[in-house]
């Protein structure tokens, strides 16, 4: 590289460099590329959230899977329907209440589970490529705290509010 290049190469301010807002928009940037990638297309990041969550809740009303997950009732049942056709799910009337359905993983979503797990993790090691193990974990710890805040998440299992978490 020239010295010329050099000087042309992007080169932001530093005002902008103090800005966690403006480094993590170009982090979620770079997120958002590697995860494309990664998955190869459009569903792989929803059918992962779907299928790792009913790996972890098990049978589950589809209701209840929406609002742990953050997804629209309505968008979920679209992907429910896709996930049911392709054998990854299986969707059972309710024994104790015949208006509602429950969803569970099948053998085959077990295997398209760990597909994409596989494929996450690619993403995640491409993006986190220059973060020693320490420092994945150290950064996963805030991005968590960032997002329970903000969005009001909780840990499966977990009763305590984000802010009683807090040491």
């Amino acid at each position: 590289m020239t010295k010329t290049e050099s000087l042309e190469a992007a080169s932001p301010p530093e005002k902008l460099w103090a800005l966690a807002t403006w480094l993590l928009g170009h982090a979620a940037v770079d997120a958002r590329r590697f995860v494309v990638k990664a998955f190869g297309n459009s569903t792989g990041r929803t059918d992962f959230a779907v299928l790792a969550g009913l790996a972890q809740y098990g049978a589950i009303s589809q209701a209840l899977l929406g609002r742990r997950l953050g997804i629209n009732l309505g968008d979920l049942v679209a992907i429910l329907k896709r996930l049911e056709a392709e054998g990854s799910i299986a969707r059972k009337q309710d024994r104790q209440d015949r208006r509602r359905n429950t969803v569970e993983i099948t053998p085959g979503g077990r295997m398209t589970l760990a597909d994409l797990e596989a494929a996450a993790s690619a993403a995640q090691d491409e993006l986190l490529e220059p973060l020693s193990p320490k420092e994945r974990r150290q950064l996963v710890t805030l991005l968590q705290r960032l997002v329970e805040h903000h969005r009001d998440y909780r840990r499966a299992g977990d009763e305590a509010t984000p802010q009683e978490r807090r040491p």
